[in-house]
């Protein structure tokens, strides 16, 4: 495909303190024990997208994601790493590299995607359809632990995250509309020619924006340019492309409910959820079938909506950290690139296990890991070079490199960093500890970042 790649890697983040640092970007935190980043990268490579500009916030971050590329990737992929100033955003990622935008079209992929949907769907979708932009859409994945049992409470059910509002037309192909939940306040307005184009317009609540997007590059460059204050483009550049198109189409007649600025009003419907299967109708005379037939100056947005099998999960989040480290080894193991074991786990060859010790089932443990006597490990990940004791218990946990476990801890539904020291029977419970912390001996705590001062 003659698509220019754009793969934003971002920075440190504060949302993901203390797991993301300086020394430890983003977009190099592991997943399964390799970086998220390598995710995107193998999914670019095996659709045979070779020729990529990875863009990173930050001078260190980048010099630190542009070692790993060059090493992990060396005769395999074509990256240009480009640093870009701290906290500016996807759309200001995108506006600082612009002039070196050359296709006609662009994909774009946030580094932290971790999916199996290949880029080629959504870049056909959006040559096929002549589209300003093409979104990736995908089912809203649940948080939290799979079971109580794997997180050992009663109280650990999955959760939905966010939602968005998102209009589809019937044939769920062109994307009419799109709001955060967090933007909504009691009704759902929407512009009377979006209606009168499709005659009926589907409301979704089940879907989220994944962050991959082909775009027309003159008509993306023309929108940074003008819109200079934009910063995000899930949150502003995508939402103001929807709301743009059809500008030019005529105004809808009698039959809609409008509001005194000429909008569709959809009534507040309470449980949000339902609005998956709210519709809005215009009278069917009043089609005016402009978004299959580019006319009158309009521009078109289009979605491409994964199936329901495929896995598509953002690292955007702590908790979402959580979840796709527990997903990888586990329903969505395919994506680790990993051979399990017949007790459905991975176990390297160099790690060492006590008497008694059991690793069960979606689990990993890396190479030159050392467990003592009597030790417990369940749904859990730990990293390379590992010190844990006798009569240790880790559950629904993610274990860095380097950390060492003394006897008698219990680490439940928390990430431990590189190079931390957990001293004899400390106990852990949904923490996060970052890297060199030490945790004194005997200490308990529960739902807090520990991090070095």
């Amino acid at each position: 495909m003659d698509f220019q790649v754009v793969v934003l890697a971002g920075g440190t983040s504060e949302k993901l303190s203390p797991l993301a640092s300086r020394d430890v970007p983003k977009s190099l935190l592991p997943v399964a024990n390799r970086p998220v980043l390598s995710y995107v990268l193998d999914l670019l490579e095996a659709s045979d997208l070779k020729d990529l500009i990875v863009v990173v916030e930050g001078q260190e971050a980048a010099r630190l994601v542009g070692a790993w590329v060059s090493s992990a990737y060396v005769d395999r992929l074509r990256v240009e790493v480009v640093a870009v100033p701290e906290d500016i955003g996807t759309a200001g990622a995108l506006r600082a590299i612009s002039k070196r935008l050359t296709e006609n079209d662009i994909l774009v992929i946030s580094g932290d995607l971790v999916t199996d949907v290949l880029p080629g769907a959504i870049a056909a979708t959006h040559r096929k359809n002549g589209a300003a932009v093409t979104a990736l859409l995908c089912s809203v994945p649940v948080s939290g632990p799979s079971d109580a049992a794997s997180s050992g409470g009663k109280d650990k059910a999955k959760k939905p995250n966010r939602l968005n509002i998102i209009g589809l037309d019937m044939n769920r192909q062109f994307l009419l509309h799109i709001v955060s939940e967090t933007d909504v306040e009691k009704d759902v307005r929407v512009h009377k020619r979006v209606i009168r184009a499709v005659g009926q317009m589907e409301i979704r609540s089940d879907l989220m924006d994944a962050h991959l997007y082909a775009f027309n590059r003159t008509i993306l460059q023309e929108v940074l340019e003008q819109k200079e204050a934009y910063r995000s483009i899930r949150l502003e550049v995508l939402p103001y492309l929807v709301r743009s198109q059809l500008r030019s189409a005529p105004s809808v007649g009698n039959g809609t409910t409008v509001d005194e600025t000429g909008n569709s009003v959809i009534p507040s419907i309470g449980n949000l959820e339902c609005l998956s299967q709210h519709r809005v109708t215009a009278p069917s005379a009043l089609k005016q079938d402009v978004l299959s037939n580019s006319n009158g100056g309009t521009h078109r947005c289009c979605a491409y909506i994964a199936s329901k099998s495929k896995y598509c999960h953002r690292l955007n989040s702590i908790q979402s950290y959580c979840d796709i480290n527990r997903d990888v080894v586990g329903e969505a193991s395919h994506l680790s690139g990993y051979s399990f074991s017949a007790q459905n786990n991975i176990i390297h060859p160099s790690s060492v296990l006590g008497s008694k010790t059991t690793i069960g089932p979606h689990c990993m443990l890396a190479e030159g890991s050392q467990l003592g006597d009597k030790c417990s490990v369940k749904r859990s990940v730990i990293g390379r070079h590992c010190r844990i004791g006798s009569n240790v218990k880790i559950v629904n946990s993610v274990v860095m490199n380097h950390v060492v476990i003394e006897d008698g801890c219990h680490i439940q539904g928390s990430v431990v960093c590189n190079n931390v020291q957990l001293q004899e029977r400390a106990v852990l419970k949904d923490c996060q500890v970052g890297a060199g912390y030490t945790v004194t001996a005997g200490s308990e705590h529960k739902a807090e970042s520990l991090a070095r001062k």
